[in-house]
């Protein structure tokens, strides 16, 4: 995976407010599919707006894809990414025991959050626009549990926990190649397989969680995720399938 793959741009940049804006901007002049890295963020996010802490040497990019797919669909490239990133993450510590994948989006390490992803689009009237993936990593520092949302995982660092040390640079070039591997698979063959091999290592399946809507906290054991990414969650009143919410492992 040390060649760049083919078909994908790549733009580094030293500073900027977020790689996610910087990518949505760029989208309409770059037809093709390209990655945004920068080393400095000024006003990263995370997932429903909150705020994303990167420390120097962590990575941050943002994947800008044109899908041709109905948005439902072209949404379930979050699973893509997460698994990208869980090979990236194999093959640059040699450790796959370590890591599994939290429905939605997030990557975990000895049960730590080590990466998170986050997709915009600015699609317009049920019409899928650019697709903007953001990806988060911890490489060499994490923040403090205390600023993170309370009975979030705690976050951890790739250094912290395995040793490992790659710049974000070095990182985005081994994730890069993994996605647009996986991306490949999705386009000609569907989810199905991607969702598979999420599967494989998803964190906490066939174990009690609770997932929070924006409405609700439902209780449950993971039982699976289905053909359209849905949470699937057997509760007291029977099986429930979930489209969006936060996942906690603790009551």
């Amino acid at each position: 995976m040390k060649d760049w793959p083919e078909g994908y741009g790549r733009v580094v940049l030293e500073r900027v407010g977020s790689t996610l804006d910087e990518a949505a901007r760029r989208a309409p002049e770059t037809p093709g599919a390209f990655w945004v890295l920068a080393h400095h963020q000024t006003v990263a996010r995370g997932r429903r707006g909150r705020a994303w802490v990167m420390p120097v040497g962590n990575f941050a990019a943002t994947l800008l894809l044109h899908p041709t797919e109905q948005p439902g669909v072209a949404a379930l490239r979050s699973f893509v990414m997460s698994l990208a990133l869980y090979r990236a993450f194999v093959d640059v510590t040699g450790e796959p025991d370590a890591f599994t994948l939290k429905w939605p989006n997030d990557v975990l390490l000895n049960g730590g959050k080590v990466a998170g992803i986050l997709l915009e689009s600015a699609g317009q009237g049920g019409q899928m626009g650019p697709l903007a993936i953001g990806v988060g990593v911890n490489l060499i520092a994490a923040p403090e549990a205390s600023e993170v949302e309370a009975r979030a995982i705690a976050p951890v660092s790739l250094k912290g926990e395995t040793g490992a040390e790659v710049g974000p640079e070095g990182f985005l070039a081994v994730l890069a190649g993994h996605y647009a591997v996986l991306e490949a698979q999705f386009t000609n063959f569907g989810f199905a397989p991607i969702r598979t091999a999420w599967l494989a290592h998803a964190a906490r399946l066939g174990q009690p969680i609770v997932a929070r809507t924006g409405r609700e906290e439902i209780a449950g054991t993971f039982e699976d995720v289905d053909a359209d990414g849905n949470l699937m969650l057997r509760t007291s009143r029977g099986l429930r399938a979930i489209a969006a919410a936060d996942v906690f492992f603790n009551p």
